[in-house]
C-alpha cells in the first residue's frame, strides 16, 4: 500500500519514472503475498493511468491495453469470492469502463452485486 500511495503522489507531481518504479516495487512485494491478485490488479490499472498521464490517451493505448489485460487476468484468478473481492471488483470496474473494457466492467459489477446479495 505504501509503495502504491507513494507512486500515486509521484505521478501527481509529474515524476512519472519514479512513480513507475514505485508501482514496480509494489507489484514485487505483492507477488510475495498469497491471495494478493486483486490488489495487484489495482496496481496494473494505476500503471495504465500513469501511462495516460505521461503520454496521453492515444499514445498510451497499447500500454493501457496491456495493463488492463494483466489486471483482468489477476481478477480472474482463483480467489475467494468474498466481500474483499467484491470491493476490488467495484473499485476496478470504472477504470475498465474508462478504457473501453465495457464487458469486463459489467462482469465485475455483476460479481460484486452477486456477492453482496448473498445471504
Amino acid at each position: 500500500g505504501l509503495y502504491n500511495n507513494m507512486a500515486l503522489t509521484l505521478a501527481d507531481l509529474g515524476r512519472f519514472t519514479e512513480a513507475a518504479e514505485m508501482f514496480g516495487r509494489a507489484l514485487e512485494e505483492m507477488r510475495k503475498i498469497k491471495g494478493s491478485e486483486a490488489e495487484q490488479a489495482v496496481t496494473w490499472l494505476n500503471l495504465a493511468d500513469l501511462a495516460v498521464m505521461e503520454k496521453g490517451l492515444e499514445a498510451a493505448e497499447e500500454e493501457t491495453y496491456s495493463c488492463c489485460a494483466k489486471a483482468v487476468e489477476l481478477l480472474d484468478a482463483d480467489l475467494p469470492r468474498d466481500g474483499n473481492y467484491a470491493f476490488y471488483c467495484e473499485k476496478c470496474a470504472p477504470v475498465f469502463e474508462y478504457y473501453g473494457f465495457f464487458m469486463v466492467a459489467d462482469i465485475l459489477q455483476t460479481r460484486a452485486k452477486e456477492i453482496y446479495e448473498r445471504p
